[in-house]
């Protein structure tokens, strides 16, 4: 169970629609680019992809990043940064929070009711 709640203000901005069982995300979208809220359960690995510059911060839990063949583990208060096309993955062992500012103004989308 996690020990830090997102507030209120968080959760009521819109929900991404994300195919991910265990992943939740609330957006704030600007005119050039996206903040998202994550909250992931320990669902294991997400594969290697990539997209567009992504900039993020752990808030809760742990997580090992690997950006362009370079794994590092992540915990509270560490940031990182993925450039624009790096191919990355990652892995979540614990329940992880994390804020991610996404330079691709589309890349996720609001869930629908």
């Amino acid at each position: 169970m996690s020990e830090i709640a997102y507030a209120e203000s968080i959760t009521n901005l819109p929900m991404i629609d994300i195919p991910l069982p265990g992943v939740r995300g609330w957006l704030s979208q600007g005119p050039d680019h996206q903040i998202v809220f994550f909250d992931i359960e320990p669902i294991g690995e997400i594969p290697p992809h990539s997209h567009g510059e992504q900039s993020g911060i752990v808030i809760e839990g742990q997580m090992e990043l690997t950006i362009a063949g370079e794994m590092r583990r992540y915990g509270p208060g560490d940031a990182y940064h993925i450039p624009a096309g790096a191919v990355h993955s990652a892995s979540f062992l614990t329940h992880v929070r994390v804020m991610d500012f996404f330079a691709d103004v589309a890349r996720y989308q609001v869930k629908q009711a």
